[in-house]
């Protein structure tokens, strides 16, 4: 599956546009990680328990997006973007989303 930012693909021609395909996750933190991360802001320095927890929803936000464009028979994501919203407190939901195309080679 290829997954991309661009709105085309070199080599390819988009052959069909089957639509736009999501796939989001939503974190709590972690009381272990917040006094972690609260040291680091009296000290400085990057946050890595938070670093760690937003890789890792970026991946499964992916993830769930390409199954959804394997289900409509794309084999290609193009205009792929990410969105982030606070849901609660201490909760963040993390979406990745685009348009589902099949491509060929040119």
């Amino acid at each position: 599956m290829i997954v991309t930012t661009c709105e085309t693909v070199a080599g390819k021609r988009i052959v069909r546009t089957l639509g736009l395909v999501r796939g989001n996750a939503v974190r709590a933190r972690h009381i272990g990680k917040d006094i972690m991360a609260q040291l680091r802001n009296i000290v400085g320095g990057e946050v890595m328990e938070y670093t760690k927890l937003l890789a890792e929803s970026r991946e499964q936000s992916l993830d769930r997006m390409v199954t959804e464009a394997k289900l409509l028979g794309a084999n290609a994501v193009i205009a792929t973007r990410f969105a982030t919203s606070m849901v609660a407190q201490g909760m963040a939901e993390l979406l990745a989303y685009g348009t589902a195309v099949v491509v060929e080679d040119e």
